[in-house]
């Protein structure tokens, strides 16, 4: 039913650029709330950026400035635009849709918390090196 697809996870230098999407089927739903997560070897799954369907986005202290979060209302797509990579960025990076709306999550500040979400892709890797 409910897919989720990332794409566009490689090895990049430190200071370079890449940019994830995440292609979602099986479902048509204006109003969403979806996010970006990652996990590095030995660490927990820890959210990156998260965005509303009104535009509101969240992001982790440690990307702020760097990482931008969109969502392609056409193309049914989350992008994650990341530039500026350090090392520490290195690893899974996982799309993830709540399927419902934003504002419980919004209210309670779980917006970033992995437990607020319900779908999940397969994961793409991301590696940079120094």
């Amino acid at each position: 039913q409910v897919q989720l697809v990332e794409s566009g996870g490689g090895s990049v230098q430190s200071g370079g650029s890449l940019r994830l999407s995440c292609a979602a089927s099986g479902y048509t739903y204006s109003n969403y709330c979806m996010g970006w997560f990652r996990q590095a070897p030995g660490k927990e799954r820890e959210g990156v950026a998260a965005i509303q369907s009104d535009g509101n986005t969240n992001y982790a202290d440690a990307v702020k400035g760097r990482f931008t979060i969109s969502h392609d209302n056409f193309k049914n797509t989350l992008n994650l635009q990341m530039n500026s990579l350090k090392p520490e960025d290195t690893a899974m990076y996982y799309c993830a849709d709540r399927f419902s709306s934003c504002w419980v999550a919004w209210k309670y500040g779980y917006m970033l918390n992995r437990n607020e979400y319900n779908y999940w892709g397969q994961g793409t890797q991301v590696t940079v090196s120094s």
